[in-house]
């Protein structure tokens, strides 16, 4: 056991090493520096959204640079530990040794995961747009299943999120939902889910219990701070409605719900989650800038890759997962092929076992 520890260890040693290269922690403590040096200057918060951007930057900075640094520093004081116990034989000794260098592989692996999500987008805050297909309430309440699938996952993983819009159907589900995801990678981590998703099922709208396929949407935009775009207001047409919905705490029930339709490319943004409607127009418009950016700058990088395999835009055709709950029990990822039986629980949110393929994939490919 313990030659197959030294081994180990010398393993692990050799990946936190590569670990700091790969996670540019030495761009990282130049900009951890410049940050906080900016936070003590007295004028800092003139500009209170430019503050709380910052503070949050700076805290993020401290977790990757205090994470790799605890890792680093456990495994010295593993190799320590291990050089002590060559003399000893105790059980207990041997245990700890196993289970801290199993923890310490763990902790590795996670922080070598991050590593994947190095695309242009990937460390953005994002918009998730749910819009169910063709078929009527059996989409619209697939819909809302996702929209479910969505905010447990975003719960369960300690993401922070807040449901901008929530357009109830008339019989059930929905016909649209927005979700604003800031976090940490939030666009690296949810761009597998960019897509249509397939539902099979016993359907509970038919009185003849009989099987329907429902397909339901589901768009990503990443928001860029700094996003260079002026949006010409003459080209949009904006509409005030009042809120509605099983949105339950989400959902801000008032005259105030704002929709904004940017003409020249017919794309839409709803906010009605805010307080007054001035906020829901400024929610609003903060939305549809980043849609039409990123629609933009899509059709830019179309015209110099035609492949555009990461930003396809999503058509009905590219089903890229499939929910089988009749006859069978099957949930399978048709990129990667990682399936399971547990249904109820990826629908509540069990969701890492397919974005941990697919960016593994993704990365894969990159690097090919």
């Amino acid at each position: 056991m313990f030659q197959t520890s030294h081994t180990e260890l010398n393993n692990l040693r050799e990946r936190i090493d590569k670990l700091r290269g790969y996670l540019d922690l030495e761009s990282k403590e130049e900009e951890l520096y410049v940050l906080e040096k900016q936070s003590g200057d007295p004028e800092f918060w003139n500009d209170q959204d430019k503050a709380q951007s910052t503070l949050k930057r700076i805290g993020a900075l401290r977790d990757a640079l205090n994470g790799w640094q605890e890792v680093s520093t456990n495994c010295n004081d593993l190799a320590e530990l291990y050089e002590m116990s060559k003399e000893e034989e105790s059980e207990e000794l041997t245990a700890t040794i196993e289970s801290d260098v199993a923890a310490l592989r763990a902790r590795i692996e996670e922080m070598e995961f991050k590593k994947m999500l190095n695309g242009p987008d990937d460390a953005c805050n994002c918009l998730l747009s749910i819009h169910p297909g063709a078929g009527g309430t059996e989409s619209q309440d697939w819909a809302l299943m996702l929209f479910r699938m969505y905010t447990h996952f975003f719960e369960r993983e300690k993401m922070d999120f807040k449901v901008v819009d929530f357009q109830e159907a008339e019989d059930a589900g929905l016909k649209s939902a927005t979700i604003e995801v800031t976090c940490e990678n939030a666009y690296g981590l949810l761009r597998s889910e960019i897509g249509v998703h397939r539902l099979v099922r016993i359907s509970p709208f038919d009185a003849n219990a009989r099987r329907h396929t429902s397909f339901t949407a589901v768009y990503l935009y990443p928001e860029h701070e700094d996003v260079e775009f002026d949006l010409d207001m003459s080209e949009v047409r904006v509409d005030t409605y009042r809120s509605s919905g099983a949105g339950g705490q989400y959902i801000n029930k008032t005259d105030s719900a704002v929709r904004m339709t940017h003409l020249p490319t017919g794309i839409m943004a709803s906010c009605q989650t805010e307080r007054s409607q001035i906020q829901n127009r400024e929610t609003c418009y903060k939305m549809l800038k980043t849609m039409v950016a990123d629609h933009y700058r899509m059709e830019e990088e179309a015209k110099r890759d035609a492949r555009m395999a990461e930003k396809k835009k999503v058509e009905w055709g590219s089903q890229i997962r499939s929910y089988v709950l009749q006859p069978y029990q099957l949930v399978k990822d048709l990129r990667t092929g990682v399936e399971t039986s547990d249904t109820a629980g990826v629908l509540d949110g069990k969701l890492k076992p397919f974005i941990n393929a697919y960016l593994l994939s993704t990365s894969e490919t990159q690097n090919s």
